[in-house]
């Protein structure tokens, strides 16, 4: 029953994560979401209870993992590996979590008026973290003296328009959609974009 109920979960989440991401939380209804998820409405709020439990749900499946993905930076010392895996991950998260991060980004640019405000304590945390940790290479020598917050906004920016501005990355790439193969072009240059820009060295 568990990965049953985990697996109508995630197609629920899935299909909100569309529509919140073409409409918004205000014009999306939960009836819309069940019809497009082919389940009776009841079902959908047996699952989640509320549409404010529904769209928190669709921002947890992607803010968690861009959450866990500053791990290497606050858990390793040596920039070289710590930066490129956050960008290589960061990158995934685009590729897999294309709606929940569109809906994100427009709930951002929105002003964040329903974003919970322990995921948005957590994602400031977050930040802090990171800025903290680019100056601790900073004066260690690991990396040039560059301005922080902006090369975190930056790779925030740079990772994210992969999954917030796809459909004009087709459009210029001329793909219905971008495949493996594009994903780890933009991996490579970007690691080596960043690594060579901020003279990146390894950990003494």
């Amino acid at each position: 029953m568990s990965r049953i109920r985990a697996k109508n979960q995630e197609k629920i989440i899935d299909v909100a994560s569309q529509l919140f991401a073409e409409k918004g939380y205000a014009a999306t209804t939960t009836a819309e979401i069940a019809q497009r998820a082919e389940i009776p409405k009841p079902n959908l709020y047996y699952y989640f209870n509320t549409k404010d439990n529904l769209y928190r749900a669709v921002l947890e499946s992607v803010t968690l993992p861009l959450l866990e993905a500053s791990l290497p930076i606050e858990q390793l010392d040596d920039p070289r590996d710590a930066l490129t895996q956050y960008i290589r991950t960061k990158l995934r998260i685009s590729r897999d979590h294309a709606s929940a991060s569109k809906t994100f980004a427009a709930e951002v640019m929105a002003g964040a008026p329903h974003l919970p405000r322990d995921i948005a304590e957590a994602l400031i945390d977050q930040s802090k973290m990171i800025l903290n940790k680019f100056d601790y290479w900073i004066t260690q020598g690991w990396m040039d003296p560059v301005p922080a917050k902006h090369l975190m906004f930056m790779l925030w920016s740079s990772t994210q328009t992969y999954a917030d501005f796809n459909w004009q990355i087709c459009q210029v790439s001329g793909q219905y959609e971008l495949d493996d193969e594009d994903f780890e072009q933009a991996a490579e240059f970007l690691v080596s974009l960043v690594l060579k820009g901020c003279g990146v060295k390894h950990a003494d």
